[in-house]
């Protein structure tokens, strides 16, 4: 009866054994998954570079494969719940950086704690870890940006939605 948000290591022991997806999609009703191209392909047993041609694809077949909503992370991450998909606008590459998702999922989880219907919680968190690691490049730029920044910049990002 309460949501769940994934990602690394749940997300590689959902691929190590396929019937805990069953389990999960069985279990919760509102569950959010943040991979990356590599943890998306080990999740729909493809190839990374097939994640990467088909994101659109991926991140839809991602959303089924759980009865959840779905964040592929990366150069326009993108959230869908199976039925409809969504781009986020803002970020940039210097967000590829460790511990960039789990603030992602930070905030994901905050918005989904807050009774934010999932699908419209994983969008905003994307949307607004987006705009902190663009606020944090313009700052210090792109090569020098580690997570840390990111949780510095989170605050303005979210004075943007007031």
């Amino acid at each position: 009866d309460r949501p769940l948000v994934m990602d690394a290591d749940a997300l590689n022991l959902l691929a190590a054994d396929p019937g805990l997806a069953g389990r999960v999609r069985d279990r919760f009703d509102d569950t959010m998954i943040t991979p990356h191209p590599g943890e998306a392909g080990r999740l729909l047993q493809k190839e990374t570079e097939d994640v990467q041609r088909d994101r659109e694809g991926a991140v839809g077949a991602l959303a089924e494969l759980l009865g959840c909503v779905a964040v592929l992370k990366g150069p326009r991450t993108l959230v869908s719940d199976g039925q409809r998909t969504e781009r986020v606008s803002t970020g940039n590459s210097g967000m590829a950086t460790a511990g960039s998702g789990d603030v992602l999922t930070g905030v994901a989880a905050a918005f989904t704690a807050r009774g934010l219907d999932p699908f419209d919680a994983a969008w905003l968190a994307a949307h607004v870890h987006g705009l902190a690691g663009d606020m944090a490049a313009a700052r210090i730029g792109r090569e020098a940006m580690v997570a840390g920044d990111l949780l510095a910049a989170l605050p303005d990002a979210m004075r943007t939605l007031e």
